[in-house]
């Protein structure tokens, strides 16, 4: 069995390992990297860590060190509850504000997960409580999160555009956020019309919106006005919150109960999320990021720490517990996994597998698989893993010059990343726990059931619209 071989069949273990073992696929490629790097490749430790991304390792550090600050100190929580009181309540629009919430925090630097995590627990409860769709409400989120998820200064983006000048690719970075965007935008439209969204134009108003509110909520009449009323939240729990029940059960609150509901089920006033200093300048430093990156054309990653250690310095209390929230898990997949595709690089891997890949005489339909191939494994594993592996290992097939660079990057990009909707992904997995009061078996099949359609027609829908053209 060649090297070659053995090195691709040890990334294919570790894919099945890190799913099925649940075992972060970061440190089992950095394993994978000293074992075949010293055994199969014979190399030293310089050879194995000349593929470590260090530049990458800046930018996810110092995306997600920024938005744990956010998060510590309330912006995010501001950012929800102006962002819904913008519609004035209109039931039918909330999940647009939830789909615009998420791809904005993701789009802006947060991670797709923790972007998830924060929007889907108000999201869902929303949806329980003024009779939304939870699939609709949930693929709203991730989708949002995944539309957003491939601007120039996002983790998806940064990753992504980072492997492609990095392999020296033709690039371009509008093209893939807006290919992103617009795929993700047609198919939360095509999911808000099939789930009912249509239904909820002829409801009327949240009279008393806040964000992360919790209560009881009714409808007056026929069309009439609902009314949701509740204490706000300070930090909602990826887990979601509200009442669990069995499957197919509903709680019968006791009179207590309802009488200390009564009481607490006040409006949340606006003043309870104001804009305090530390919130104004984090919104001002989100902006400042965008502007260094986007018009000065500075580092992501350099400028986000630097903005981030500003603020802690001078609020040190809100942003103590920031450092600890940095995305840890996703760097070291990220490092791991880009540290393993170098090695595969230095013993010539990369060059033989394009090569094979190029050799079925029908680039089209080479370039297809490639789509499918991240769209699975990605529905069962990391999205930014399966990237940082497939990019890499398409440069010698998209250096035949027969298919566009461009496109097919974001074809691969966008299939890897959009069936993040599964259950079997992180994504998938924050929107099943944070419903509340549903029967969650029931749940599991529609997730895994979209999840199935998404795998099964979106990878081929975006390899005809970007890769046969021939983009770039």
């Amino acid at each position: 069995m060649s090297h070659e071989l053995i090195s691709i069949l040890v990334l294919a273990v570790v894919f099945v390992i890190a799913t099925t073992r649940s075992i972060n696929m970061g440190a089992l490629a950095f394993a994978a990297a000293f074992a075949v790097g010293t055994l199969v490749a014979d190399l030293d430790a310089d050879g194995i860590f000349a593929g470590f991304p260090g530049d990458l390792f800046v930018v996810l550090v110092g995306v997600t060190y920024l938005f744990a600050i956010a998060r510590s100190n309330g912006t995010t929580d501001w950012l929800v509850h102006a962002s819904v009181r913008l519609v004035r309540g209109r039931v039918a629009l909330i999940p647009w504000v939830m789909f615009a919430l998420t791809g904005t925090l993701t789009a802006i630097g947060a991670v797709s997960p923790a972007a998830v995590a924060i929007v889907a627990p108000i999201a869902l409860s929303f949806a329980a409580r003024y009779g939304i769709s939870p699939l609709l409400m949930g693929a709203m989120v991730v989708h949002g999160a995944q539309g957003g998820g491939f601007s120039p200064i996002s983790i998806y983006g940064s990753i992504v555009n980072g492997i492609v000048e990095r392999e020296k690719l033709p690039g371009n970075e509008v093209t893939l956020f807006l290919a992103s965007l617009i795929v993700n935008l047609v198919i939360a439209a095509v999911v808000f019309v099939a789930c009912g969204g249509l239904r909820l134009w002829r409801q009327g108003s949240v009279t008393e919106v806040d964000a992360g509110v919790e209560g009881h909520g009714g409808l007056e009449g026929d069309g009439g006005a609902l009314k949701g009323r509740g204490e706000l939240r300070d930090q909602p729990h990826p887990t979601g919150t509200g009442t669990t029940t069995d499957p197919g059960t509903h709680p019968s609150p006791s009179p207590t109960t309802t009488a200390t509901a009564t009481r607490e089920a006040t409006p949340a006033p606006t003043s309870s999320l104001p804009l305090t200093p530390p919130r104004i300048a984090t919104l001002l430093s989100l902006v400042a990021l965008v502007v260094a990156v986007l018009v000065l054309d500075l580092d992501a990653g350099l400028t986000a720490i630097t903005l981030a250690v500003v603020l802690s310095a001078i609020w040190p209390d809100d942003s103590r517990k920031a450092v600890g929230e940095i995305a840890w898990p996703t760097v070291l997949l990220i490092c791991g996994v880009l540290t393993y595709v170098g090695v595969l690089d230095e013993m010539g891997t990369i060059t033989w597998a394009g090569e094979g890949v190029g050799g079925i005489g029908v680039p089209l339909l080479a370039a297809v698989l490639l789509c499918y191939i991240g769209a699975i494994v990605s529905a069962f594993a990391s999205s930014v893993g399966i990237m940082g592996a497939l990019i890499p290992l398409a440069v010698p097939f998209l250096a035949q010059g027969e298919i566009g660079a461009v496109g097919m990057v974001a074809a691969l990009a966008v299939s890897a990343t959009v069936v993040d909707v599964s259950p079997f992904s992180t994504n998938g997995a924050l929107v099943l726990a944070a419903a509340p009061d549903v029967d969650r078996e029931r749940f599991f099949r529609q997730l895994m059931v979209y999840g199935g359609i998404v795998v099964a027609v979106v990878p081929a829908v975006v390899w005809l619209l970007m890769v046969v053209p021939g983009w770039g």
